[in-house]
């Protein structure tokens, strides 16, 4: 099991930018694909960027494609997501997740969650 902790969100303007974090820790994370998911209130839990365990493959949802960026930096158990031309449907909590070896974008292929972090975009 690898224990996942989110921090960086916030409340910003349209258009501004925001850096989330996820702290890795408990068993070995350089095997592990990892991904962001966000959920609205009212709203199903949504894909929104993945990378494989090996940090050379990226995945994107349409709505973020050209915003977001997906990093990880194993040395320091740690993955990232820059985004930026943040929009008022960006506001969800947004949670981590890591995933043995292979990268997915299903949600029940995650066995690891972080609890979440709140990004709210105001228009």
């Amino acid at each position: 099991q690898v224990q996942l902790v989110e921090s960086g969100g916030g409340l910003v303007q349209t258009g501004s930018s925001l850096k989330l974090s996820c702290a890795a820790s408990g068993r070995t994370f350089t095997n592990y694909a990892m991904a962001w998911f966000r959920q609205a209130p009212g709203w199903d839990r949504s894909f929104v960027a993945a990378i494989t365990w090996s940090g050379d493959k990226t995945d994107y949802a349409d709505s973020v494609k050209g915003r977001f960026t997906i990093s990880r930096d194993d040395a320091k158990n740690m993955v990232y997501l820059q985004m930026n031309n943040l929009k008022p449907e960006d506001t969800a909590v947004y949670r981590c997740a890591a995933q043995f070896l292979l990268q997915s974008r299903n949600p029940d292929d995650y066995e690891s969650w972080g609890q979440g972090t709140q990004v709210t975009v105001s228009s």
